[in-house]
């Protein structure tokens, strides 16, 4: 549904505003589940070059304990990222509240929450112009 142009002039002058506070940019940041999947990633490959320093150092010394030891960092840390990156394109998944959740459809609500939806937005249209 398009905005009448009163209400994208008050969306824009929100949206300035909010732009300009540092406090709100960095809460948003933090809440958004792609700066939480970066980080992760991030952190994942530092642990496998980490762990490759392990495996090519316990070769070198020729303590292949210490090789192996690296390879199953660099394998979990491999497994992380994958695992990360997976519930990442995982299209339920959304913000709420400032936390990450998964949607889980539950039965027979379906049917009351679009009806619910659907008198509001029926309210929302009949509403006088005048009141905001």
């Amino acid at each position: 549904m398009p905005l009448s142009e009163h209400e994208q002039r008050l969306f824009e002058q929100i949206e300035r505003s909010l732009a300009e506070d540092p406090k709100f940019a960095s809460a948003v940041r933090a809440s958004d589940p792609r700066f939480h999947t970066r980080r992760r990633l991030l952190v994942a490959a530092g642990v496998i070059i980490i762990g490759l320093a392990l495996v090519v150092y316990g070769a070198v010394i020729k303590t292949p304990p210490l090789a192996v030891a690296g390879f199953v960092v660099m394998l979990a840390s491999a497994a992380f990222a994958v695992q990360s990156h997976r519930r990442a394109q995982s299209p339920d998944l959304h913000v709420v509240g400032g936390t990450t959740s998964r949607r889980r459809p539950r039965a027979g609500r379906a049917g009351r929450r679009s009806s619910l939806l659907d008198r509001l937005e029926d309210r929302w249209r009949q509403r006088p112009e005048g009141h905001r």
